[in-house]
Parts: C-alpha cells; sequence; structure tokens
C-alpha cells in the first residue's frame, strides 16, 4: 500500500510540476521586453529611443557608423532625471567592462614587442599571490584574457558592495583572495572581473607605469580619441550622464569603479571609432590583430550599477553599433538588448 501510494504521487508530481512551470513562467516573465520584442518596427531609429524612455528607460544614447553614410548619433530620455536635462548623444557615460576590449588591445601590443609572453603566469608578475589565489603558478596570461583562469570573480562575493566606492584595487581583489578556484586553470570558461583586475596591475608591473598611460599613449592618441578616460576623477562630473538603478533612488553618477577592466569614461562615438578601428585593422599592425584575434573578441558588453552599454562591429554589413542606457534593474537589463537587437533592424533597411 506504502509502495502503491508513492507511486501515485510520482504520477501526480509528473502531472503538476510541469503545469507549475508554465504558471511561473507566465507570472515572472519580464512582459515589457516580450512587448517590445513583439511590437512593430517604426521607421526610424529616434522613434525607437523614443518609444524605449516611454518604456522606462531615464536615457539612451545611440551611435551608428555605416559604410556610406555619415556616422549618427541619436539620443533620448534623460540626462540628468532629476534636473530634467535631455539627453546628450555627447555626454560621457561609464562604459564599464567595454573597458576590457582596451585593456586585451594593450596586452596583444606589449606581446608582440616581447614585454609579455601570453605562457607567463600569474605567478611569475605576481608572486605574491601564490597561495591566495589558487593555481597562480598554472594561470597563464592568455587564461586570464580569455576568462578561463578558474580565478572566483570579485562581484560574486555576496558581501561585495556594489553601491559604494571601493578606495583601491586591493579593496576589489580582497573579494576573490583565499578562495577554491571555479575550476581548473583552463578546463572550462567564467567570466570572471578579476581577470581584468590582474592584468591591469601586471601591465602596471611589466611597463613600470600605469597601463592608463600606457592604453592613452598608444591606444587613444592615435586615434584622436579626446573624450575617452580611464577613471572617473579625469573628468569634469558636470560632462558625465547620471545613472539610475531601478530600486536606488540617488543619482549614481559619482559611485566611482576604479578596477581595471570596469572604469573607462567615454562617449558612444569615441568607442564606436575604437571598435571599428580595433576591427578593420587600422588601429593594431598584423602581428598585434593575430595575437589580439587568438585571445580576445572584438565586441563587449558593460554593466554597473546606473549604465549598461553594449559595443558590437557586424562584419557582413561593416556596421558599428553602440548603445548606452543609463538605467539598470528592473526590466531594463532584458529590455535594452531587444531594443538594441531592434535598431541593428532599423538601421539595416
Amino acid at each position: 500500500m506504502q509502495k502503491l501510494n508513492k507511486t501515485r504521487i510520482v504520477r501526480i508530481l509528473r502531472i503538476i510540476m510541469p503545469i507549475v512551470g508554465i504558471i511561473t513562467a507566465v507570472i515572472f516573465v519580464p512582459w515589457d521586453a516580450v512587448w517590445i520584442w513583439i511590437a512593430p518596427l517604426p521607421d526610424t531609429v529616434q522613434e525607437e529611443l523614443d518609444n524605449a524612455v516611454n518604456r522606462g528607460f531615464d536615457g539612451i544614447i545611440v551611435y551608428i557608423d555605416q559604410p556610406g553614410e555619415a556616422p549618427a548619433l541619436y539620443a533620448a530620455g534623460w540626462n540628468n532625471r532629476a534636473e530634467q536635462v535631455p539627453a546628450d548623444p555627447q555626454a560621457l557615460f561609464k562604459i564599464a567592462s567595454i573597458s576590457k576590449l582596451y585593456i586585451a588591445t594593450a596586452a596583444a601590443m606589449l606581446v608582440n614587442d616581447g614585454s609579455l609572453s601570453l605562457d607567463d603566469t600569474l605567478a611569475d608578475h605576481l608572486p605574491e599571490l601564490i597561495g591566495r589565489i589558487e593555481n597562480a603558478d598554472r594561470i597563464t596570461l592568455r587564461m586570464m584574457v580569455q576568462h578561463r583562469s578558474g580565478i572566483p570573480n570579485f562581484v560574486d562575493d555576496p558581501d561585495y558592495p556594489w553601491f559604494e566606492s571601493l578606495p583601491d584595487r586591493d579593496a576589489y581583489l580582497a573579494f576573490a583572495l583565499d578562495k577554491p578556484a571555479d575550476f581548473e586553470p583552463d578546463s572550462d570558461y567564467r567570466y570572471s572581473n578579476t581577470n581584468y583586475l590582474l592584468i591591469g596591475n601586471i601591465l602596471d608591473k611589466v611597463l613600470g607605469y600605469s597601463h592608463h598611460q600606457y592604453i592613452h599613449d598608444e591606444i587613444l592618441t592615435p586615434l584622436g580619441l579626446t573624450h575617452t578616460y580611464s577613471l572617473l576623477n579625469e573628468v569634469n562630473l558636470d560632462d558625465v550622464s547620471s545613472g539610475y538603478h531601478y530600486d536606488v533612488e540617488p543619482d549614481l553618477k559619482e559611485l566611482d569603479h576604479i578596477s581595471p577592466g570596469g572604469s573607462m569614461i567615454a562617449t558612444a562615438q569615441d568607442v564606436g571609432i575604437f571598435l571599428r578601428a580595433l576591427n578593420d585593422g587600422s588601429l593594431l599592425n598584423d602581428d598585434e590583430q593575430a595575437i589580439y584575434s587568438s585571445i580576445y573578441e572584438y565586441e563587449h558588453t558593460g554593466w554597473v550599477p546606473g549604465y549598461q552599454s553594449i559595443a558590437r562591429y557586424y562584419q557582413d554589413t561593416d556596421t558599428v553599433v553602440v548603445q548606452f542606457v543609463n538605467s539598470t534593474g528592473g526590466d531594463t537589463e532584458a529590455t535594452a538588448p531587444i531594443v538594441f537587437d531592434r535598431i541593428v533592424q532599423i538601421a539595416g533597411r
């Protein structure tokens, strides 16, 4: 009798659980994203931006560079919501992890000139981390660039203070030290901001000066990028777009992020110019380009509280599209990529 009851329970559960799953999906699905996805495409990019603001974005900036046309900038919503300042397409923006493209580029250049080797280990350059980061003697520069190191991501620590400015890089690194590896080196992939923090430290040590200065001298200056900065303290805050998080009241503009790979500030146009140069071969020589192609990607997204960004190059149409949204939290992270894809479709018509 007991066995029969267990069998019946199993059968009932097999019937009920899919229904529960459907109900859960319906209740928790981000409906704003669904409505945006199924809505007819408007005729213009500007209309799509206006619609995005009406659906909950505080502000949005888009840069599009297509062959045969002058690069175009669009904006909608607010640069500063409290003061009712309209979105400015030339405003500076925290580009967060798009910064990793610049660091990977710098690493490729230094590998090419012999200052670094992709087979150098973390222990080779930062021996003080032996015993603090598992497998430090087996983790190579290549693995860190490619997020195949197994080093824990410092933002995954449950105590990581998302809405505080930390005083220095060591304060970020502390959230990843003395923890077990996520996996054996080079056995898997897992995105980790700690990788690029450590790469920044390695570049500083090899160069004998800040990798920020190297990026300025060897990447930004040759491309004429005068509206790209490594750190928030290099800019006038009045020139930076405000940033808002769904469940945090104050403007997050003054929240500083100084960890390498997440610290840079730029305009959408500057990011677009950099991305095209990275992809079309006008930034790196042939040897540097080959190294870069072997270690990292040619597009990126970025996220810090109040700011999310997407920068992509489409080889088939030779088109660069950059999108900045100064809202995070709520459904904005589900809707921003959908709006971006819709903008790409409109631009391609």
